[in-house]
């Protein structure tokens, strides 16, 4: 389980993530964990799904959306505030491409590279 790595404190140089995060029920405890395992100095690197505007309950509770890693999507300020929170430092959006760009979804869903230090 990604909130609970089998991972001794302050051991790995950087974690790397592409679309798991966005699939834990817990993703501020995700951060802590990430935290927990880096080295001082170290560095995550993350790709994931996350929403600019809020989805629709539709979309938000269907099975499909969920499985396709948008119906457990968090809003972009909310989930860097759970990068910060955990301690990360350096907290940057590299990049922001939106995989949807027609329909009810345009402009609500974007694919972020996101980056960050754990300070020395």
């Amino acid at each position: 389980e990604i909130e609970r790595l089998p991972i001794t404190d302050d051991s790995v140089d950087v974690v790397i993530s592409n679309c798991v995060i966005n699939l834990s029920p817990n993703k501020p405890q995700v951060f802590k964990e990430v935290y927990r395992v880096l080295k001082s100095g170290g560095r995550v690197m993350v790709s994931d799904i996350i929403l600019l505007k809020e989805l629709p309950e539709s979309v938000r509770n269907s099975a499909e959306a969920i499985a396709a890693c948008v119906g457990g999507a968090l809003m972009k300020d909310e989930y860097l505030a759970a990068v910060v929170s955990a301690g990360f430092e350096n907290v940057e959006v590299v990049s922001e491409i939106s995989p949807v760009t027609t329909g009810e979804l345009a402009d609500t869903i974007v694919s972020a590279n996101i980056r960050a230090v754990k300070p020395d």
